[in-house]
């Protein structure tokens, strides 16, 4: 079997000194359904299984939500969880050049800048979540509250309720 190399994000996490499980599967292409397939693949419940989004404001001010992977980010609450007027995500096509990361691979270590950072209010009930590993195919297993303080994190309730109720 051929040698994972580490990628950015587990290099981070070594530096910092904070445990974590290596966990891969195979997809080739991120889908619409590509978090829940994630979950089911590692066998995993996906409320502890979290997808990184990017936003940005109109004058493009950068925000980053992680919320587990059976939800929708709510950018009316994510808007008032970070004190600014709308978000909206950001193109796909410009995932990359704001975080280092394609999409599928986009982990919230190691993002070419720390950007502001909001993670599910229901990620500190775990003492482990599953975060993307900084490529498609690889997931890092850590204590979100390590994770959390090591990016200066908050968090908060950013998803639609109807999807929240399984929190």
């Amino acid at each position: 079997m051929k040698k994972l190399a580490k990628t950015n994000a587990m290099r981070i996490l070594d530096q910092a000194k904070i445990p974590y499980h290596i966990q891969c599967y195979e997809q080739d292409q991120p889908d619409r359904d590509y978090g829940l397939s994630i979950a089911a693949m590692l066998n995993e419940d996906p409320n502890r299984v979290f997808k990184t989004l990017i936003t940005e404001t109109n004058d493009h001010h950068v925000f980053v939500f992680a919320l587990p992977v059976n939800c929708e980010l709510d950018l009316k609450k994510a808007a008032r969880a970070v004190q600014v007027k709308s978000l909206a995500l950001v193109p796909v096509k410009s995932i990359f050049a704001l975080s280092g990361y394609v999409r599928g691979g986009c982990s919230i270590i190691g993002m070419k800048k720390q950007y502001p950072t909001i993670i599910h209010e229901s990620a500190l009930r775990y003492e482990t979540i599953f975060i993307s590993g900084g490529k498609i195919g690889v997931q890092l297993e850590a204590n979100p509250h390590a994770m959390m303080a090591f990016i200066k994190a908050q968090s908060a309730d950013i998803v639609f309720t109807s999807n929240h109720d399984s929190l």
